[in-house]
């Protein structure tokens, strides 16, 4: 009696001790970022960035530090909790404090052209 309970633990833990859940492709977990973001100034327009794209002024685009390149970021201003999505095609910003460099469209979009800088939350999925 008690091998039999013996081995139905041992199958019992090894069956449980297997599984995962599964996560659909394409999904991951949400991470949040809060700090500072600032613009691009207009002497960037036309330049490379770090992912080989030539920066536009007028593009949805970012600058991360780490973010996964082509990944969507939502950016909100938390002085007006104006929001916006951009993508991630270049690195940066490299001044203490900021998070992320907006293109200047995106910047408008959540009114932050006058301030220079604003206080934001960003949000994206992060890949599997």
């Amino acid at each position: 009696m008690k091998i039999k309970f013996l081995v139905f633990l041992s199958f019992s833990f090894l069956l449980f001790a297997c599984h995962r859940k599964s996560i659909p492709s394409g999904e991951g977990n949400i991470v949040t970022e809060t700090g500072y973001a600032s613009f691009y100034s207009d002497s960037f327009d036309g330049k490379p960035t770090s992912n080989g794209e030539i920066f536009r002024q007028n593009k949805l685009t970012a600058a991360h530090k780490k973010i996964t390149f082509g990944t969507n970021v939502k950016v909100t201003n938390l002085s007006n909790n104006k929001s916006v999505i951009v993508r991630i095609n270049d690195r940066g910003p490299f001044v203490s404090g900021r998070i992320i460099d907006l293109s200047k469209t995106a910047a408008k979009q959540i009114d932050m052209i006058d301030a220079g800088v604003a206080k934001v939350r960003i949000e994206y999925r992060r890949k599997l």
